[in-house]
């Protein structure tokens, strides 16, 4: 599955779309357009496309993007042990 990422920076939040294997050509379309608009508007946003299983592991694997700064500076225990 393919995920397009549309990261508001200033504000710290993300919407996320979904789409099939069979669309990653409009996905990198889509990417591309929302990149060139908010670059001739000169809104400070990270676009980007990613693959995962699901969303699920999508949040698991990029949680800078679900979650605020304060909560990625915390991690359990048991992970702080294996490290």
């Amino acid at each position: 599955m393919i995920f397009l990422i549309d990261y508001d920076v200033p504000r710290q939040h993300c919407e996320v779309r979904s789409f099939a294997d069979s669309q990653r050509a409009f996905a990198v379309e889509e990417r591309m357009r929302l990149e060139l608009e908010y670059g001739e508007r000169k809104v400070k946003r990270e676009v980007v496309l990613l693959e995962a299983a699901n969303a699920v592991e999508l949040k698991r694997t990029h949680r800078r993007y679900f979650e605020s700064s304060r909560e990625l500076a915390k991690f359990p225990v048991e992970d702080a042990a294996a490290h």
